[in-house]
């Protein structure tokens, strides 16, 4: 029971968690926000700098936010409603998925639990929906093939959610700590596991556990030379039993320009890929385009 309730934890705190519980205060940086983002237009660093060059190097750099103030890791939230074409503002949404393990569940897998959710990932083939996977290092061990599989199709990318899945922050839904000192190296450490795994369309973005931070944080990061991702859009998926209920929720809350979080965890998010047999069709009937995290960056009024 206390593995379930510390897995609940984890789950609640990527999104999905229950109303009645109180999320951590967010911290907002001021170069966070769903105001315009400042992109840098020159190639994107390599997530891993220090590693050998592999399979995982991004061909085409995707778009990543200059420095906060300080030289704060940049924390990015949505498109900006101020990003319009010529019939207003562009009717895009980015679908994300936290595929969550932490780095001690490994006897919870080895013992039957499911943390992958290859249903969900071929729905998202099928129904042709780009996507941001986040992708956390001690996962892409366990489901390797997985990993290449999604990291080697051009309808996704993974983006980097910590190797360990523990918090870079306190408090965060009772999740283990690192230590400042060690959170670059255990962003890196993810990086090099998705490139072991064989990985190729990886993202230098991150999104912190739980979704806690604070400017130590921040500062912590900075050397990994990556954007930081949250949302605007909360499922509800974690450890929910009413997909309907969970779609209901994605499409009233999104907007052009929203970033949702869910989850590709099948033990623990069992009617996620329920929930998109209904998202999808109605949020296209509704005009919307489903992009990844870096398209949705770049909007169709930027620069460059």
């Amino acid at each position: 029971m206390a593995a379930l309730a510390l897995m609940g934890a984890v789950l609640v705190g990527c999104g999905g968690g229950a109303a009645d519980i109180a999320a951590p205060e967010r911290h907002t940086s001021p170069s966070a926000g769903p105001g315009t983002p400042t992109i840098s237009r020159t190639p994107a660093a390599d997530p891993s700098a220090g590693a050998a060059p592999g399979p995982a190097t991004v061909r085409k750099a995707p778009p990543t936010m200059a420095p906060g103030p300080g030289g704060l890791t940049p924390v990015y939230m949505r498109r900006a409603q101020g990003r319009q074409g010529p019939q207003g503002a562009e009717k895009v949404v980015a679908l994300t998925f936290d595929a969550d393990m932490t780095a001690d569940q490994g006897p919870r897998a080895a013992g039957g639990e499911r943390f992958d959710n290859p249903q969900l990932i071929e729905t998202l083939r099928r129904l042709k929906v780009d996507s941001t996977v986040f992708m956390t290092g001690r996962w892409a061990e366990e489901y390797p093939d997985q990993a290449r599989s999604i990291g080697t199709d051009p309808r996704f990318e993974i983006a980097n959610h910590s190797y360990s899945h523990y918090a870079f922050a306190s408090p965060c839904y009772g999740l283990p700590t690192v230590e400042k000192a060690d959170m670059a190296a255990d962003v890196r450490r993810a990086f090099d596991a998705f490139r072991k795994a064989g990985a190729r369309n990886v993202v230098p973005y991150f999104r912190f556990p739980g979704g806690c931070y604070d400017d130590e944080a921040l500062r912590a990061l900075a050397p990994a030379k990556v954007t930081a991702v949250q949302w605007d859009v909360v499922s509800g998926d974690a450890f929910a039993k009413d997909g309907e209920a969970v779609a209901q929720q994605v499409i009233d809350g999104v907007k052009p320009g929203s970033l949702v979080v869910m989850h590709c965890t099948r033990s623990a998010a069992p009617v996620t890929e329920q929930a998109i047999r209904r998202i999808v069709p109605e949020l296209r009937a509704k005009g919307y385009r489903f992009v990844k995290v870096s398209e949705l960056m770049t909007g169709p009024s930027s620069d460059g």
